[in-house]
């Protein structure tokens, strides 16, 4: 399935290190991609994200704003998984660091809650990555 209504193109500065770093220790697959550009759109699950090396193809740029790591400053991006301990093991046999450990969360929407079991790590850019689990929902207990 590829073109759902919000898509993220991320520019990085190493395309193969990226794109190795999505495949190999995420599970992204590649839908398509054009390597003379640098250029991968990336598939996992529901997920889809692109990734665009910056200086080759198309690089969106604002005017005297300088591109500089860490990119996507405020923003993580949460992503559903099939299982967060298999990215976690391949992570860590490679040698990198999580952000946020592995927790179980709940957040409130309206009456309910909804559950993640999620970790938080940090593409070779700096891009913010919210790995999760989907733990389903439960009530929210009412004091009285």
């Amino acid at each position: 399935m590829i073109g759902n209504a919000l898509v993220p193109e991320l520019g990085v500065s190493d395309w193969r290190a990226s794109r190795a770093f999505y495949l190999e220790l995420i599970g992204f697959d590649v839908s398509y991609e054009r390597p003379d550009e640098g250029f991968s759109y990336l598939v996992l699950g529901q997920a889809q994200l692109m990734i665009d090396q910056i200086g080759l193809g198309r690089t969106f740029r604002i005017e005297d704003a300088p591109i500089e790591r860490p990119f996507g400053r405020g923003l993580n991006l949460q992503i559903r998984v099939p299982s967060v301990n298999d990215i976690l093991t391949r992570l860590a046999a490679a040698g990198v660091p999580v952000y946020l450990p592995l927790e179980e969360k709940w957040y409130r929407r309206d009456e309910h809650e909804v559950g993640n079991r999620q970790f938080v790590v940090a593409d070779p850019d700096g891009y913010l990555l919210r790995l999760f689990e989907d733990l389903g929902r439960r009530d929210v207990a009412t004091g009285g």
